[in-house]
């Protein structure tokens, strides 16, 4: 009873502080600043695979993203997406390339927004420090990207060169591909959340200290994702009646803000979690900023 107590303590202060916080507003932002920056970040996966020599290797990272989205919000972009990847560009890694580098990094910089407002923390950086570093982050992101898809890529040579020494443990199949797919998308995914709630917001945070908001935003984005999908398969008629050919953004447009609400709610939910570690004397404060209202039980 008194878990539950507690369990419900938290929670309410984190969705109190998410309403608080603009909650709302905020993912309508990082899901607009998403869709916006996600082809001009294709744009530069493509110039950074063509740099090396394999521009195969763009349209298999671009896969390897729309894998853990569902069916129906896969496919309203992967035509799109296809379309980005094999237009022939003169301006890889020059100007063209630079302004998508540019405009792709809004999408960390609304991430950093959300964070910052969650942790209750003042950003004392410089703006062009900061813009640096979320370009670092989109370059860091696509040359990941890149690597995961060469891996997906070298996995039927993997497994054919395996199976001549054990043919009776190896079968190649689609089914065992696409459990690499997700073996690689989902603790990419993991190590992502890590590095966004530990270093983009000002501050720092423990492992322990983020983590739950991160279980949180794996297992309520998996149910989310499960959900949506049941509801498009049934209803995405609605849209098309309504938004014409507008459909397939507005489709996309809905499903990231989804995301992105429980994205900002799992930072709540940590702030929340540290915030009544304190109030106990269990941690101290991770990082320096004015203190936020107590919220009532």
């Amino acid at each position: 009873m008194k878990l539950l107590r507690r369990l419900y303590t938290i929670g309410f202060d984190a969705f109190y502080t998410f309403l608080a916080d603009d909650g709302w507003a905020i993912a309508s932002h990082i899901a607009l600043s998403t869709l916006m920056a996600l082809f001009p970040f294709l744009i530069v996966l493509t110039s950074l695979a063509g740099f090396f020599g394999s521009k195969d290797l763009a349209d298999q990272s671009a896969q390897l993203m729309l894998q853990v989205l569902p069916l129906e919000v896969a496919n309203t972009l992967s035509s799109e997406i296809h379309n980005v990847l094999t237009t022939t560009r003169g301006d890889a890694l020059t100007i063209g390339a630079a302004l998508a580098l540019y405009f792709a990094s809004n999408g960390v910089e609304s991430l950093r927004v959300a964070l910052n407002r969650a942790y209750a923390v003042t950003e004392q950086r410089s703006w062009y420090w900061l813009r640096l570093e979320s370009i670092g982050y989109t370059l860091v992101a696509a040359a990941t990207a890149l690597l995961l898809a060469l891996l997906i890529v070298l996995g039927p040579l993997i497994l054919e060169t395996a199976r001549r020494y054990i043919p009776l443990l190896v079968e190649s199949n689609e089914r065992m591909l696409t459990l690499t797919r997700y073996g690689i998308a989902i603790p990419a995914m993991v190590v992502a959340l890590l590095i966004l709630h530990a270093w983009l917001p000002a501050g720092r945070r423990s492992f322990a200290q983020i983590l739950p908001g991160i279980v949180f935003t794996m297992g309520a984005s998996l149910v989310a994702s499960i959900g949506f999908g049941l509801y498009l398969a049934r209803f995405a008629s609605n849209y098309v009646s309504m938004y014409a050919g507008l459909a397939s953004v507005i489709i996309a447009l809905v499903f990231l803000y989804f995301l992105a609400a429980i994205f900002v709610l799992g930072g709540e939910l940590n702030a929340a979690i540290m915030k009544w570690r304190r109030s106990r004397g269990d941690a101290p404060q991770a990082a320096s900023s004015p203190a936020r209202e107590e919220t009532p039980a």
